[in-house]
């Protein structure tokens, strides 16, 4: 159902490594231009069914996707999975063989990853992760659109990781590997970054550049340009105090912000458990930028869906774009093949 002159190589988005470093790229540029003015994109996806498979409840990513593809022209159907899993009536296989007979994209929001893996295998449809255990490509993509919307610039910006090293800071991890900027992940040791993943992510930063750091010392904040932490006790995860009594020295708060500097953005993926891993006055600050990555969420995913399935489109839009300025240009030179 799609084009043959893909814009991504891949069909599916089940993890931010799934895409080439100029890809990422691409899906936030194009995110940009769609923001900016939805009136010439309001028919794009017409005739077009978006199919959302919801094993975990949701507020930001049924809503954006929602609204989203209505946006774009297309419809939404939504699947409750929370109290009937993926594969309990028919097996996965035979799931996706028959969506993909009435829909053009799959969104997954699961409880195991290997689910969206075995769907991805039997649907000839592109697959998108919306969650998983293991990653949070859409979150993290939303995520670098908007601290590129603030400033943030790929060679030069340092994104701080405080907290739990969980599905969401992978897939930040894996995004600033592949866009060449500096990341330092801070969490206390049992709550430690995988191994596979740090590898996999050092691999691609020999490519591109980036600088990631792993470390368990609060005072690698300092001079940060946004400092990102999430829930200590992740969704479907069972609540463990002995993890949350770790964690609590690792709560951002005003002395953090401080310490990092003025200049320190806020952000969370949400939502958020104030007076966990962050407090109100930090929540509610100025520096915040919370929300902005909520709506954000929506653009990403529209501009993901628009390169999957109307690549041709979204190819002209691009050319039509003048990139001269962007942010992202040094990346989209740097790393054009890089697979």
């Amino acid at each position: 159902m799609t084009s043959s002159r893909a814009l991504i190589a891949s069909t599916d988005l089940l993890a931010v490594l799934d895409l080439a470093s100029h890809e990422i790229c691409t899906i936030i540029e194009l995110s940009r231009i769609i923001k900016r003015d939805y009136l010439p994109w309001r028919e794009v996806l017409s005739q077009r069914a978006v199919a959302l498979l919801f094993e975990k409840p949701s507020l930001r990513t049924r809503v954006s996707f929602e609204v989203g593809v209505a946006k774009l022209g297309g419809t939404v159907v939504y699947l409750d999975h929370q109290t009937n899993p993926i594969g309990a009536r028919d097996t996965v296989g035979d799931y996706g063989r028959n969506l993909e007979r009435y829909c053009d994209a799959l969104v997954g929001r699961v409880n195991q990853h290997q689910t969206l893996e075995a769907l991805a295998a039997a649907a000839r449809v592109p697959v998108i992760n919306a969650l998983s255990e293991s990653h949070h490509p859409c979150q993290a993509l939303a995520d670098f659109a908007t601290l590129f919307e603030h400033g943030f610039h790929p060679s030069r910006g340092h994104l701080v990781w405080v907290g739990d090293g969980n599905n969401v800071c992978r897939s930040l991890l894996e995004t600033a590997a592949s866009i060449g900027c500096r990341m330092t992940v801070v969490t206390p040791p049992s709550c430690a970054m995988d191994d596979a993943t740090i590898q996999s992510c050092l691999a691609r930063s020999c490519r591109t550049g980036a600088r990631l750091e792993f470390t368990s010392d609060l005072h690698a904040v300092a001079g940060a340009d946004a400092i990102y932490t999430d829930v200590w006790v992740s969704m479907g995860e069972k609540a463990h105090e002995e993890k949350s009594q770790v964690l609590r020295g690792y709560q951002v708060n005003t002395q953090l912000m401080k310490h990092a500097g003025a200049q320190a953005m806020f952000m969370h993926c949400l939502p958020a458990h104030r007076g966990d891993e962050v407090t109100d006055e930090v929540m509610d600050s100025s520096a915040s930028i919370v929300f902005d990555q909520a709506e954000n969420r929506m653009h990403v995913q529209n501009a993901l869906l628009v390169a999957l399935l109307t690549p041709d489109t979204a190819r002209s839009a691009l050319t039509a774009q003048n990139l001269a300025s962007s942010p992202l240009t040094p990346s989209l030179s740097r790393e054009h093949s890089t697979p």
